[in-house]
């Protein structure tokens, strides 16, 4: 293994991928020396500086038009890498989507499509993705989030989606063992840019006394990515403290 670049000769797909997290996760990976491939839905022309930046690391780099909601859509994404980029070691199901609104007030469709992106698309990723990553010995690593761990009240769908999604880690780590390892990250509270002051409430909050970082979540992805196979059905709070 190279040392510089553990993860050479990798290929890595992450979902959700053209910008925030998903952008700093990918461009960590393409940095650690895998090949890199992305979802994304309708920010294609950040999606397509995303990729550029990644192939100016020196790696192969493509990005997908991905409809995580569409079982087909996401068959046909997953085919797309494995043809193009010729194998698949880590799956990283990333997108997701976040909203707030009072418990009472949330409707059938705003649930469902709440559980849609953040439940039932990580599972169909990962179903596609399966056999790749099993004759791979691969990895599949979930970005959950501390809302799963902890209940917010004025987010009681996506909360309970990402609560459902740490369960379907662990249940996939248990059924997919010991051809694939899988493992959960739960961010805290991560920004980016101007911090406005609902965010720097939660910073004096946080024992770190800093809110998160997408850099902060890239690094537990690396991690998982290159740790050894034997650590698997873990969860990782990347939350400077908030949670505890």
């Amino acid at each position: 293994m190279d040392q510089a670049k553990p993860l050479k000769g990798k290929t890595a797909l992450v979902t959700g991928a053209a910008r925030r997290i998903g952008r700093a996760i990918a461009m960590a990976l393409a940095e650690n020396g895998a090949d890199v491939a992305i979802t994304y839905l309708s920010s294609q022309g950040e999606a397509e500086q995303t990729v550029r930046d990644l192939a100016a690391l020196g790696v192969e780099a493509m990005a997908v038009r991905t409809d995580l909601r569409d079982p087909v859509s996401i068959e046909e994404s997953v085919a797309e890498v494995v043809e193009e980029l010729g194998r698949l070691d880590i799956l990283v199901n990333n997108a997701g989507v976040f909203e707030s609104a009072a418990l009472e007030d949330i409707s059938v469709a705003q649930w469902d499509a709440m559980f849609s992106t953040n439940t039932r698309a990580p599972f169909l990723v990962a179903q596609a993705a399966h056999p790749h990553l099993r004759s791979a010995q691969g990895r599949i690593i979930n970005i959950g989030s501390l809302g799963g761990l902890h209940p917010w009240a004025t987010h009681g769908h996506y909360c309970t989606s990402k609560a459902a999604l740490h369960m379907l880690s662990k249940t996939m780590a248990k059924a997919w063992a010991p051809e694939i390892s899988v493992n959960c990250i739960a961010p805290g509270m991560i920004v980016q840019g101007e911090v406005d002051e609902a965010y720097a409430h939660f910073a004096r909050k946080t024992p770190m006394q800093r809110n998160g970082t997408a850099d902060d979540v890239a690094a537990a992805a690396v991690f998982f990515a290159t740790a050894p196979h034997f650590i698997t059905g873990q969860l990782l709070a990347v939350d400077g403290g908030l949670g505890l």
